[in-house]
C-alpha cells in the first residue's frame, strides 16, 4: 500500500514522519498552500489564506525539529473557524459587521497550539456569527461540502469540515453551541468532539450564546482529535467559565480497549423523533454491530424527547444571540446576511419568564441526561437524519422548523463527538454520534477510535 500523499495525511502520521525528520514542515505547509490555491476555488473554505505566516511558522518549526524538538504537533498545518481571534490577522466571523476587525490578541486555544508549533494556514468560513446558515448576500460565499460542492457542509463550523475533509488542512478548530461541530463532521466524513463544557477555554472566541458555546477540535480521525484535545484542553484562569479538567493525555487513553463498555443506543431519536433515511437507519444498526463485535454491551437507551432537548436550546440561543447583538441590529440591520436576521431577530420577542423557564427545564433535561450514564458508560446515535442537503433546499429558519439531533449534548452539558460511520451507495458520508457523561471526554474518543478502527472509514477522500 503506498503512502498517503502530504496533504492526506493524519496528524499522527504527519507527525510522526516529522518527528523522524523524513517530513520537512516547509514542504508540507507548501503543499498544503499549493492544494488550498488549486483547490479552494470550489470549496470556498478559506476566508483568508496567511501564507507568509504559515511559512514563517514552518520554517521555524524546522529549526525546531533539528534541534531536538518534540511535541505531537510541531509543524502540523491547521486553520481555524473565523470566530477565533488572531493577533494582527483579520476575523471577521464572516460578517460585514467585523469585516475590518484585527485583533491584537490571540484566542488562548490559538496560542496554546502555536506554543505547541502548530502552523497556522488561515481562516476558516463560518455561518455569519456562528449562526446565520449559507448566505449568499454577503461579501463572502457559503462553503461547499467536497464529496459533492452542490451540497450542504453542514454548519456553522463549514469551512472547517470543508477544509479537513478535502486535505486542505491536517485539523480545524470548530464551535458548537447546537451541533456546529458535529453536523459538518458528519456531512463532511471526518471527526470532531464538542467537548464537556468548561475543557477548552472560550477566552477570544467570538460568543453566539454563551450558555451553550463550547470549542473543539475537527480532524481526519479520533486519534486526531485526541491530539489537538491535548493541547486545547487546561484551566484558563482568565476564562470565568473554564474549569480543570481531569489529568492525563487524550491521546494516550484511546488506544485503550472497549470490551466491556456498555453502549445505550438511542434509537427512538432517530426512528420517532428524528426520523431518518433508510441509509442512516442501515449504519446505525452496522454501528451497533460493529460496537458488539469490540465486545461491548450494546442495549437500547432512553432519554427525553429531541424536541423537548431543542425547545430548551432554541430559547437559550435566540435570547442569548439577540442580547449579544441588540445594539447592532438597531444601527446596521441591513448589513447582516438575511438568513441571520431570520435566526436572531426572533430573539427580541421572548421574555425574561421564557428564558427561565428554558434554563430550568435544562436543569431537568442534564439530570435525566445523567442518570442514563448510570446504566451507559456512552449513547450512540445517528446526528442527522441523512446525507447532506443540497445547498439549495436549505431554509433561513432550519434549526427551528426542523430539530437538530446534536443539540441534546449542548444542552444535557455532556461531551459528543461525531466520526464517520459509513457511506451511501452515492458515497455520501454518514455520521455517528458518540455522547458521554460530563467529562467522560477520553472514553468518547476511545470509542470512536475503535470504531473507525472497525468499519474501516478513514481510507476513503472526496475527489476534487
Amino acid at each position: 500500500m503506498t503512502a498517503p500523499r502530504a496533504p492526506f495525511l493524519t496528524i499522527a502520521e504527519a507527525g510522526r514522519l516529522i518527528a523522524t525528520k523524513r517530513l520537512s514542515p516547509v514542504e508540507l505547509a507548501k503543499e498544503l498552500l499549493a492544494r488550498i490555491e488549486a483547490i479552494d476555488p470550489q470549496l470556498n473554505s478559506y476566508l483568508l489564506v496567511t501564507e507568509r505566516q504559515a511559512l514563517t511558522a514552518a520554517r521555524a518549526a524546522e529549526r525546531a525539529v533539528m534541534a531536538g524538538r518534540r511535541t505531537p504537533l510541531l509543524g502540523i498545518p491547521v486553520a481555524y473557524k473565523d470566530i477565533y481571534e488572531t493577533a494582527g490577522v483579520r476575523t471577521t466571523a464572516q460578517s460585514r459587521i467585523l469585516a475590518d476587525n484585527v485583533p491584537e490578541h490571540d484566542a488562548e486555544t490559538i496560542r496554546r497550539l502555536g506554543a505547541e508549533g502548530a502552523v497556522m494556514l488561515g481562516k476558516l468560513a463560518t455561518h455569519e456569527f456562528a449562526i446565520g446558515g449559507p448566505a449568499f448576500d454577503l461579501p463572502w460565499p457559503p462553503a461547499r461540502n467536497p464529496w459533492d460542492t452542490r451540497r450542504f457542509t453542514g454548519g456553522s463550523s463549514s469551512g472547517s469540515g470543508a477544509a479537513v475533509a478535502a486535505g486542505l488542512a491536517l485539523g480545524a478548530l470548530g464551535s458548537d453551541t447546537g451541533g456546529s461541530i458535529r453536523l459538518p463532521a458528519a456531512y463532511c466524513g471526518i471527526a470532531g468532539i464538542r467537548p464537556t463544557p468548561g475543557l477548552v477555554s472560550r477566552r477570544g472566541v467570538i460568543p453566539l450564546a454563551p450558555s451553550l458555546d463550547t470549542a473543539g477540535p475537527m480532524a481526519w480521525t479520533a486519534m486526531d482529535c485526541a491530539i489537538l484535545l491535548d493541547a486545547l484542553a487546561g484551566h484558563d484562569p482568565l476564562d470565568p467559565a473554564s474549569v480543570p479538567g481531569p489529568p492525563g493525555s487524550y491521546a494516550s487513553a484511546v488506544a485503550a480497549p472497549i470490551r466491556g463498555l456498555r453502549v445505550g443506543v438511542l434509537r427512538r431519536f432517530y426512528e420517532h423523533d428524528v426520523p431518518a433515511a433508510p441509509e442512516m437507519l442501515q449504519m446505525m444498526s452496522h454501528a451497533a454491530a460493529t460496537l458488539r463485535g469490540l465486545g461491548c454491551r450494546v442495549e437500547d437507551a432512553s432519554l427525553p424527547s429531541v424536541q423537548e432537548y431543542n425547545a430548551v436550546g432554541r430559547v437559550i440561543i435566540s435570547a442569548e444571540a439577540y442580547a449579544l447583538h441588540e445594539a447592532t441590529l438597531k444601527t446596521r440591520l441591513a448589513d447582516y446576511s438575511r438568513v441571520f436576521r431570520v435566526r436572531v431577530l426572533a430573539g427580541a420577542l421572548i421574555r425574561a419568564a421564557d428564558y427561565i423557564a428554558a434554563q430550568r427545564r435544562r436543569a431537568d433535561l442534564i439530570a435525566a441526561t445523567a442518570q442514563a450514564f448510570g446504566r451507559f458508560d456512552v449513547l450512540i446515535t445517528a446526528p442527522t437524519a441523512g446525507t447532506p442537503p443540497l445547498l439549495t433546499e436549505q431554509r433561513p429558519d432550519d434549526g427551528f422548523s426542523r430539530p437538530l439531533l446534536t443539540t441534546v449534548a449542548n444542552v444535557a452539558a455532556v461531551p459528543s463527538m461525531v466520526v464517520c460511520g459509513g457511506f451511501t451507495p452515492a458515497g455520501l458520508p454518514l455520521g455517528l454520534e458518540i455522547i458521554g457523561p460530563a467529562w467522560g471526554d477520553a472514553t468518547v474518543l476511545r470509542v470512536g477510535h475503535h470504531f473507525e478502527q472497525a468499519a474501516e472509514t478513514r481510507t476513503r477522500r472526496p475527489e476534487l
